[in-house]
């Protein structure tokens, strides 16, 4: 019989193994602190939504709704799709649990899973994991300078290097409306210097004729009329303070009249923090102000602003936090049996290893013991490369407890193993 062929993961998806989670743990644990300490409540959101949701909320003339979305039929026939990105299911959520009612504004935070169907790469996978937070209901400056200064903060403390802050605003959507007529009786004017891509978006989404790495369609922004001169005296203003109390708070940052998000809510202010760690795809994270989305979602007119930061990126472009092992107080070890009174003969732990072990994890001990057949010398081995404070040997009628960082042993009765693992832990 042939053996089967190996089933690998899906192009785009990854595992996560061992120290990798450990580092993501660690980056989790800092995320919380920071987030939490400034207000923001953990929310998780289904993994899949009512497509609606996206094509609404984040725009049917996006990249992500046209081309990188898994949808799906359900077997009632509804369609729902793995979420793409954050803000509109935690949008979704505000409006559909009244959120709206509580104290303004609602700082949520998540770290979850995303899927789009875009090209893999280092650090830009199918699957990947995002860390965002949202404040909504709050349409003060402070709130897109604190948003920008949270996420300033976790790369900072995440060591992530060559760290840039590119800010811009897109105004009002009357604002932004008018500007995009300009833009694209630009762009129609220049159409033979442009990627066909571009050409294609110009009456459909002509902003991002600005992400284009093309050299003509590049050329040809250099003349392109810039949204920051056409805003209101009103988002001019917002702007500025926005600027004021980064400033204040020591944030330095470059403004970037070509900035612009692949989603269709955006208002007023967005920024984007990039690593030169990470080459041409360099966003490491990002976000802007969103004011009219729960409105577009069937909820009241609310404000908010939020942002998401890849994890893969963050790691990729950071220095990888190293885990400290987890410390193991008792690995519970035996002799093995002899079948023939010379070599001994693999088999399975004794059940008395096993009390010990679960007796050991009951008293607040962490605890380990020998699954694998080895030899007396193989176990012991092991608890060594564990790090193992104490190991116990399960003998015939006795047990020998071993001080691995005192080099001493003493044989102890089985039902004091534990309480001399605690005394001695004690007294270190």
């Amino acid at each position: 019989m042939s053996k089967p062929d190996r089933i690998k993961a899906p192009r785009g998806t990854f595992d996560v193994l061992g120290e990798q989670s450990a580092a993501r743990a660690i980056l989790e644990d800092r995320a919380r602190t920071i987030l939490e300490g400034a207000g923001y409540e953990r929310i998780e959101t289904p993994a899949f939504e009512a497509t609606e949701l996206f094509a609404r909320g984040v725009g049917e003339s996006t990249d992500i709704v046209r081309k990188e979305m898994y949808t799906f039929a359900d077997a009632s026939g509804r369609s729902l799709t793995l979420r793409p990105e954050g803000t509109a299911p935690v949008c979704r959520a505000y409006v559909e649990h009244g959120m709206h009612k509580q104290r303004q504004p609602v700082r949520l935070w998540y770290l979850s899973s995303f899927f789009r169907h875009e090209r893999a790469q280092a650090g830009r996978y199918r699957q990947f994991s995002q860390l965002g937070a949202e404040a909504l209901g709050a349409e003060d400056p402070a709130v897109d300078a604190e948003s920008i200064c949270l996420l300033a903060a976790l790369l900072d403390e995440l060591s992530v290097a060559s760290v840039r802050l590119r800010l811009s605003s897109l105004g009002s959507l009357a604002a932004r409306q008018e500007y995009r007529e300009r833009l694209q009786a630009h762009l129609r004017a220049h159409s033979e210097h442009l990627s066909a891509e571009v050409r294609e978006r110009i009456e459909l989404n002509p902003l991002r004729a600005f992400d284009s790495e093309h050299p003509g369609t590049r050329a040809a922004l250099q003349t392109a009329p810039r949204l920051l001169d056409f805003l209101s005296a009103e988002d001019a203003e917002h702007f500025a303070e926005v600027r004021a109390r980064l400033d204040a708070a020591g944030v330095a940052y470059a403004i970037d009249p070509t900035l612009v998000r692949g989603l269709d809510y955006y208002t007023r202010t967005v920024f984007e923090f990039t690593s030169d760690r990470l080459g041409a795809q360099s966003g490491v994270g990002g976000g802007g102000r969103y004011d009219g989305l729960v409105e577009q979602l069937g909820g009241p007119p609310t404000p908010g602003i939020g942002w998401a930061a890849g994890i893969e990126r963050i790691l990729l472009a950071g220095a990888p936090p190293h885990p400290a092992p987890a410390p193991v107080d008792l690995f519970v070890a035996y002799e093995p049996a002899r079948d023939d009174g010379r070599e001994p003969a693999r088999r399975h732990a004794p059940a008395e290893a096993f009390a010990l072990l679960s007796e050991a994890r009951t008293a607040g001990l962490t605890a380990q013991m020998e699954l694998a057949g080895r030899s007396l010398k193989g176990q012991l081995g092991y608890a060594n490369a564990l790090d193992a404070r104490y190991v116990a040997i399960l003998g015939a009628g006795e047990t020998v407890l071993k001080d691995m960082l005192g080099a001493s042993q003493e044989t102890v009765a089985s039902d004091a193993v534990v309480h001399a693992v605690l005394r001695g832990l004690r007294s270190l």
